[in-house]
């Protein structure tokens, strides 16, 4: 017991490392609380510090699902203090409790008074290494959405909502077998509702037609999409 409370605890603490509030106060001597959406995530960053600093911010965040992932796992690796009723492995398991505390981590920051990013790109690096071509689909979906329509936000939503639909549709109509599918659909429809809940903000200002587009990242323009609640 004591390993997996460790192993929470410091994937909780390296999910909560503020990325963004740090490379802005290092680089830009800025509170990225204070300009922009007020979000530390890495599309605040992108918008208020560059690009070349937003994706900075964002390799960083991938890196510590990713981390959490891959190295914390293995090394508090130890026997899980309940009965496995997955189809996993003790490691796998430990893997998807690992990346699910760095994702509260970061949503949830220790260090920013429990206030943080949206998920999107820690809960992408522990993804990566569990369902990685599920994740690419949904990266497809993403870009795709953020081409027609400039918003990184509805991208991020499509995407998180796009994930658990791709493995269940490659499972049941693809016959696809997919390893341990019947815990990780509905571990991937958890993460889901946590990363569209996070977006909430977002929703309601894609609603109502106030959500900031990036106007250099629309690249197709066809069709021009009107919020539904917009004011006339």
């Amino acid at each position: 017991m004591l390993y997996l409370i460790s192993l929470i605890l410091v994937s909780y603490f390296v999910g909560s490392i503020p990325f963004a509030y740090l490379v802005g106060k290092i680089f830009k001597r800025i509170d990225l609380r204070k300009h922009g959406s007020g979000n530390l995530g890495s599309t605040n960053a992108f918008r208020v510090l560059g690009v070349p600093l937003g994706i900075f911010v964002q390799i960083l965040d991938i890196g510590k699902g990713l981390i959490v992932v891959l190295l914390l796992s293995t090394f508090f690796f130890h026997n899980l203090p309940f009965k496995n009723l997955t189809p996993f492995d003790d490691i796998t398991v430990l893997k998807i409790i690992a990346g699910i505390s760095a994702v509260i981590g970061h949503t949830f920051s220790i260090f920013m008074g429990f206030k943080g990013g949206k998920g999107i790109n820690t809960a992408l690096g522990m993804l990566i290494s569990l369902s990685p071509v599920d994740v690419s689909i949904s990266l497809g979906f993403f870009l795709l959405v953020l081409i027609f329509s400039g918003y990184v936000s509805l991208g991020s939503v499509v995407a998180s909502f796009i994930f658990p639909m791709t493995m269940f549709i490659r499972e049941n109509y693809f016959e696809v077998e997919i390893y341990g599918y019947n815990t990780l659909i509905f571990f991937s429809i958890a993460v889901s509702v946590l990363l569209i809940y996070n977006h909430r903000t977002n929703i309601k200002r894609l609603l109502i037609g106030t959500e900031n587009r990036f106007e250099n990242l629309w690249l197709i323009r066809f069709i021009k999409i009107k919020a539904p609640f917009a004011k006339k």
